[in-house]
């Protein structure tokens, strides 16, 4: 089954152009939805990949209605890919029941690849600098003291959890975490 997805960002753009292409291509069950290409949370598009079945083909009209992200789409990609799904993307001309298309989904992949590493890359080098300055970064170590002081205030049974972290500047995840250790 030919399974397409259509997506616009804004309530007043037109899927008119997206629907023709997919119908001209026999898809036979179509999602659409008008949400930004950003939002991870896309109801339409999870329904649409929920849907898909190994020996499906998944289409959409171009990449960017997928995807706003290399890694985004390259991770929705191999989802796809490990359903047994097929993909063609209509306006880029990428069709991976070819032997051209999977060469260039390759293609893509190592391009997704070559991005997480220089963002690891980046972020270690970022990291580098903090420390040659001085700053250690991650979370700061809680003072022991006011965790005990937290824990007899909880004990005593006197105060709710949120005076007690106002008092004591403790956060509600340091003081179960102290709770739980414990016992």
């Amino acid at each position: 089954m030919r399974v397409g997805y259509a997506r616009v960002s804004t309530a007043d753009q037109s899927l008119d152009l997206q629907l023709d292409a997919l119908n001209v291509d026999g898809c036979e069950r179509i999602y659409t939805e008008k949400a930004s290409g950003a939002k991870d949370d896309r109801a339409e598009l999870k329904k649409a990949l929920d849907s898909l079945r190994p020996g499906d083909v998944f289409v959409v009209y171009k990449l960017d209605r997928l995807a706003r992200s290399t890694l985004k789409l390259i991770a929705t990609l191999e989802d796809v890919k490990n359903k047994g799904v097929e993909f063609v993307s209509l306006s880029d001309k990428l069709d991976t029941t070819t032997a051209a298309g999977k060469a260039l989904f390759g293609m893509l992949a190592v391009f997704a690849e070559f991005e997480r590493n220089v963002i690891v890359e980046r972020t270690r080098a970022g990291l580098a600098a903090s420390r040659a300055r001085g700053r250690n970064g991650g979370r700061p170590k809680t003072d022991r003291k006011r965790v005990s002081q937290a824990l007899k205030l909880y004990d005593s049974q006197a105060h709710t959890v949120a005076e007690i972290t106002e008092l004591t500047g403790v956060t509600k995840a340091t003081l179960y975490r102290a709770l739980k250790e414990r016992g």
